[in-house]
Parts: C-alpha cells; sequence; structure tokens
C-alpha cells in the first residue's frame, strides 16, 4: 500500500512549529527530580544539583525557541528561590498537620495528601512563571493537575500556610490572589466569571484573604470579588460579588422528603 499521499497530507496539516512532545516527558522528570531533591533524604542536594541543571538545559532547548531569551541564564536565580520555596512548603505541612485531625505525622503529609504535592508543584513551578520561563511551569502544574486532580495555574498568588483537604476537583485560576492562612476544600472553584480572550492581561479571578476557609464545591468568581478577612464561605456557594471580612456564608437547600404511605 502507498502512504505517500497520507504522509504528504499530514505533513501538510502539521503547522505548529517547534511542537515537540518529548518535552512533557521531560517536565515530569524534571519535576519529580526536583521535589525528590527537596524532600527525600536518600536524594542528597549535594549529589543532584548537577543532575538538575542539566534536566534544565534539557528543557531549555526543548522550550526555549526565541534566542533573545537567553533561558539557560534563569537557572541560577531560580536555584537560588528553592530555599525559600523549601520553607513555604514546610509551613503548609505545618498547617496540614494542624488542621486536619485525619493527619498522623508529617511524614505522611509528604507522602500521602495529594493537596500537598499539588501546592508543592504550583510552588516549584511558580518561580518559573514569574521568569516568564516559557511553557515549563504550565507543564509543570499540569503534571501535578493529572497526579492530584488539582489544578493551581502557575500564576496564581499564594501566602503562606495554605491548605487544601482532601484535594481533589480544585481550580485556582492564573490571577488569583489568596493570602495567609488560607483552607480550601475539595471542589472549590477560584475562577472567572468571563473567558473573553480581550481579559487575557487583567485580574480575572478572585482574591482571597487571609484566614479563610472555603468549604466543599463552592465557586468563586470575578477579579473584583474580594473574600475578607477570617470569613467562611460554606459549601455549593456561589459568590461573584465581594464578600465583607468575618462573614459566614453558606447555601441553604430546600430538601422534601416523602413520605410512603
Amino acid at each position: 500500500m502507498d502512504y505517500s499521499s497520507i504522509i504528504a497530507e499530514i505533513k501538510a496539516h502539521k503547522k505548529t512549529p517547534n511542537l515537540k512532545i518529548k518535552i512533557k516527558k521531560e517536565v515530569e522528570h524534571f519535576t519529580e527530580l526536583l521535589f525528590n531533591t527537596l524532600f527525600d533524604t536518600d536524594t542528597l542536594a549535594e549529589d543532584h544539583i548537577d543532575f538538575l541543571a542539566k534536566s534544565f538545559e534539557e528543557l531549555v532547548q526543548l522550550s526555549c525557541w526565541k534566542k533573545e531569551k537567553p533561558c539557560i541564564e534563569i537557572w541560577k536565580d531560580y536555584l537560588n528561590t528553592l530555599p525559600k520555596v523549601l520553607d513555604k512548603l514546610n509551613k503548609d505541612a505545618e498547617a496540614i498537620l494542624a488542621g486536619d485531625p485525619a493527619s498522623k505525622s508529617i511524614q505522611e503529609i509528604y507522602l500521602a495528601y495529594p493537596g500537598f504535592y499539588a501546592i508543592a508543584i504550583y510552588r516549584l513551578a511558580h518561580p518559573l512563571y514569574q521568569m516568564g520561563f516559557p511553557l515549563v511551569p504550565r507543564l509543570m502544574t499540569e503534571f501535578a493537575h493529572s497526579k492530584t486532580g488539582v489544578d493551581i495555574s502557575p500564576g496564581a498568588q499564594i501566602g503562606e500556610y495554605f491548605f487544601i483537604d482532601h484535594a481533589t476537583g480544585v481550580v485556582i485560576g492564573e490571577t488569583t490572589i489568596i493570602k495567609d492562612h488560607v483552607k480550601l476544600y475539595q471542589g472549590v472553584t477560584l475562577g472567572a466569571l468571563s473567558v473573553d480572550k480581550q481579559m487575557a492581561n487583567s485580574k480575572r479571578h478572585p482574591t482571597i484573604e487571609s484566614h479563610v476557609t472555603i468549604y466543599a464545591n463552592a465557586t468563586i468568581l470575578g477579579g473584583d470579588t474580594t473574600i475578607g478577612a477570617h470569613t467562611v464561605i460554606g459549601g455549593n456557594a456561589w459568590i461573584t460579588s465581594s464578600v465583607p471580612a468575618n462573614s459566614m456564608v453558606y447555601h441553604k437547600p430546600e430538601i422534601q422528603i416523602k413520605r410512603n404511605a
């Protein structure tokens, strides 16, 4: 059978330049190595920094297509952020241990909590996003998304002592701002009111002030929406306008029970 016509058509429709699928696997490898270097006692930092540097250089070759952006120069700046990232992640783990009665040890949180893993990969991706490193930060958080069901944009700004309980189904948009000591439950969406492309460079997602708790399946939308400090948002609430500090917002369902005669 002659495949030449089919091959020609495939080539004609392959219009995206520099699309190298293997970058996804390289990002996953880099992400796992980075996580292990920070947390695993058997993965010694002094032995693995060079491996990380080589892995990062490979990502540069695959993702940095514009010569005027010397991405390899970012590595030293990124490396300098890692101690601060680790400090924040240790505080996140402390918040989980203090706030979840089911947690038995700090080791359990690092190893078994999908919410912590998703936060960790977000925190590792966020500095690269801030530095303008192309594509890789998004692939890092999408890798965590695929493993945990938690979708945190690398562009979100998240403070200290952050806790996602149970995780799964949480969505945190690119321009979301979350202050300190915030706790989310599963299914929470911090999203945009509109998906208009013209809003790409504007604040589209809400601001969550410090010491806020948001229960399962609550949806909070809009760049002008601010949830005030020390507020509790109940499960299944739908919020598109700001809530003052020290509030309690909840959805009151109407339940009807039909008794059989």
